[in-house]
């Protein structure tokens, strides 16, 4: 299966605009789970949403271009908090959406049962390499968060890929989930790089509360759960190298 033919059962299902998706499930504080599965299983998947899953669309376009670069201090602060899977973690990136242009610095924090809540600041696109100028917001949320983080932040991963994302029905138990599928996944850590094989994508569900009903069963089955199926953890402990031969083989062994 091709990313057209993705486009192709997307384009299948009933739009919903930018505003409506920000209002109903932008979910700055939600609980997540990831995959990587391959491209021949997402009809299966696709076709197992609940009646009511609407994709996002803007302009025509369901498949949009997202590059984040992630941050660390000198000692990888970010790094050990993720490696030794402390209660209070988290990560610092800059994320531009490549098609609009929008671009926004982020400190993600993960809390107490999986929970993650995002805090953004709107930032130039031009700056997104670097932290400075936006470096008292994130001193602002870590210190409010008793999170410490001395030293200066310099960049230590770049991810860019396509993602498309699809909002789905509110339920009883649940008032806001998404599902994203990204393609192209290419991971670049200093001389080193990485692609995502072509067979294969990341699925991500997210909600507010816990893992979303709707896709907890089908997910698992085609794929495995994967911590940095986007690199998400700017794992560089060791070198540029090591990082991507760890994503390397965990990415072939789920496509």
């Amino acid at each position: 299966m091709t990313t057209l033919a993705i486009a192709a059962a997307l384009g299948e299902m009933p739009p919903v605009e930018l505003a409506e998706l920000i209002e109903c499930a932008a979910l700055q504080t939600r609980v997540d789970r990831k995959y990587v599965v391959p491209l021949t299983a997402l009809p299966s998947l696709l076709s197992q949403l609940p009646a009511g899953t609407r994709v996002l669309d803007i302009d025509a376009e369901r498949s949009f271009r997202y590059e984040s670069i992630y941050f660390d201090t000198p000692w990888l602060a970010s790094y050990h908090c993720a490696a030794y899977r402390r209660r209070r973690r988290f990560k610092v990136r800059t994320r531009t959406y490549l098609d609009s242009g929008d671009c926004w610095l982020e400190v993600k924090i993960n809390g107490a049962r999986d929970s993650i809540t995002k805090h953004r600041l709107p930032y130039r696109p031009q700056d997104r390499s670097t932290v400075g100028p936006g470096r008292e917001f994130v001193d602002e949320v870590l210190c409010r968060e008793a999170i410490p983080a001395d030293g200066e932040f310099a960049p230590t991963l770049v991810t860019s890929y396509r993602r498309s994302t699809l909002l789905l029905p509110a339920t009883a138990s649940l008032r806001s989930s998404r599902v994203t599928i990204d393609t192209e996944l290419r991971w670049q850590c200093g001389s080193a790089s990485l692609t995502l094989p072509p067979t294969g994508c990341c699925g991500a569900a997210a909600s507010d509360r816990c893992a979303s009903p709707s896709t907890r069963p089908a997910w698992p089955r085609c794929g495995r759960t994967c911590r940095t199926a986007r690199g998400d953890a700017p794992c560089v402990g060791t070198s540029a190298a090591s990082l991507c031969r760890r994503i390397g083989r965990r990415a072939r062994r789920r496509t």
